[in-house]
């Protein structure tokens, strides 16, 4: 069915988002994910003049932390589903309750995935990354202590970040964005280059940003003018139905991330057996071709707020309106982004100074990601989103799960070190599993089973 043929569906109820809504929600979205990405791209900058084993060394521990926060950032995004339900069927009071029952959920879960990240440290420097230089693990140890103290914070942030997103306010948290990567980037320019601090550096003024937005945000949120805000999640008691409620979306989507990330990790066991200018490669292109799916990642976060809405008042025609109109708008973006990105790469090389061969290989890293991205990207991690703001999130988590063992790992190395194609192998098999997860979303998609789940 056509976008025309749904808006024809559509015209005697009220359209829940109007064009300057999705404005409004999706830009501030665009520039809060850049910035972020910028300050990951100034910080891999500023490392690089320290020497490659500085990159290498933050960049493998820059995935471990993001294997751990994706676990408690799916939690929050199980609380914005459920209140984008509740909002969305006018139930305003246990949207309310909701939103104090996810932020304090994911604050006590958050401080202990920070503890169980310290406990961990010796096993991650001395085993999983495999065989790597005493330089590289230095670098990494370093990072590795200051950064695990911000996981709470960043977590405390993207609880009060959803909150705005979700009563259609994307550009506050976007400010705040703004503010705190400012004093990140001044910060790091200052140790690192001044105070010649190195990796510490890099480190320090991103927990302090962190500590900084989630104070901020957190102060914003308290407001009682707000459709919703957060205030005395401390003194209320778990309510062990919402938290399910919450958790039926967040847990799934947590495994998901979870596996995602481990089978980075798992990968990147294989990309250090290639050596430091491999390893370098692959964390400067894999920063690179974050800005090339910027807008893809910042439109799913409000697209799932679209969604959940669409879902709590039980208007399906207008779900499935919105998720093709916000398709064709990935899709132009990414056209966008690919351009600007790889016209920007013979500057991009000139700044980082890798090596020659570091340097071939972040090029067809680039090019390769910028082609299948736009091809099939917004399949294959646009649909997962629609399925879980519908309270459809175990689907996509075995999908994903299996697709990660199989294709993401298993080929990984098939490719790497069977074919002889090197560390380039680990970013064919990436693109293997998006296929496949392309491939099976549609179907469930197409057969419309997403539509018989709602959580409120």
């Amino acid at each position: 069915m056509s976008i025309l043929k749904e808006n024809v569906e559509i015209k005697h109820s009220k359209r829940l988002f109007s064009n300057r809504d999705l404005w409004l929600l999706f830009v501030p979205l665009v520039i809060e994910q850049g910035l972020e990405y910028i300050v990951g791209l100034a910080d891999s900058i500023m490392v690089a003049n320290v020497g490659e084993a500085a990159v290498s060394g933050v960049s493998l521990v820059d995935s471990v932390m993001a294997l751990f926060i994706s676990i408690f950032t799916a939690l929050a995004t199980g609380g914005g589903v459920v209140i984008g339900q509740y909002l969305g069927s006018k139930n305003y009071n246990k949207a309310k309750l909701s939103v104090n029952q996810f932020v304090k959920f994911t604050l006590y879960f958050s401080i202990v995935i920070m503890l169980l990240i310290y406990f961990l440290k010796s096993f991650i420097l001395n085993s999983l990354f495999g065989q790597i230089s005493p330089e590289v693990k230095e670098a990494a140890d370093i990072y590795f202590m200051i950064v695990t103290l911000s996981i709470p914070f960043l977590a405390m942030y993207n609880c009060g970040a959803a909150v705005f997103r979700t009563i259609g306010n994307s550009k506050l948290p976007m400010k705040i964005m703004l503010y705190m990567n400012i004093l990140n980037v001044i910060g790091n320019a200052i140790l690192v280059f001044g105070f010649k601090m190195g990796v510490a550096g890099v480190a320090i003024p991103t927990l302090v940003s962190r500590v900084g937005a989630a104070i901020i945000v957190l102060l914003l949120a308290r407001n009682k003018k707000n459709e919703l805000y957060i205030i005395g999640f401390f003194k209320e008691k778990f309510n062990l139905e919402m938290v399910k409620k919450i958790l039926s979306i967040g847990l799934p989507f947590g495994l998901e991330n979870g596996m995602f990330y481990l089978g980075r990790l798992i990968v990147l066991s294989v990309v250090s057996l290639f050596g430091t200018a491999s390893i370098a490669a692959n964390a400067v292109g894999g920063t690179i071709n974050m800005f090339e799916v910027l807008p893809g990642v910042a439109i799913n976060l409000g697209l799932a707020v679209v969604i959940s809405k669409c879902v709590g008042a039980g208007d399906f025609a207008q779900a499935k309106y919105y998720k093709k109109k916000v398709e064709w708008i990935m899709r132009i973006t990414f056209v966008l982004s690919t351009i600007v990105v790889v016209g920007l790469m013979p500057l991009l090389m000139k700044i980082y100074n890798l090596s020659q061969e570091a340097t071939r290989l972040v090029w067809i890293i680039v090019v390769s990601h910028g082609v299948m991205m736009i091809l099939i990207w917004s399949k294959s991690f646009m649909l997962p989103v629609v399925f879980r703001s519908a309270g459809d999130a175990k689907f996509p988590m075995i999908t994903s799960t299996f697709s990660m063992i199989v294709f993401r790992i298993v080929f990984a190395y098939v490719f790497s070190l069977y074919f002889g194609m090197g560390m380039i192998g680990t970013w064919v098999a990436m693109y293997v599993d998006w296929i496949f997860r392309t491939i099976t979303y549609m179907i469930r998609y197409r057969k419309g089973t997403w539509m018989r789940y709602k959580i409120v």
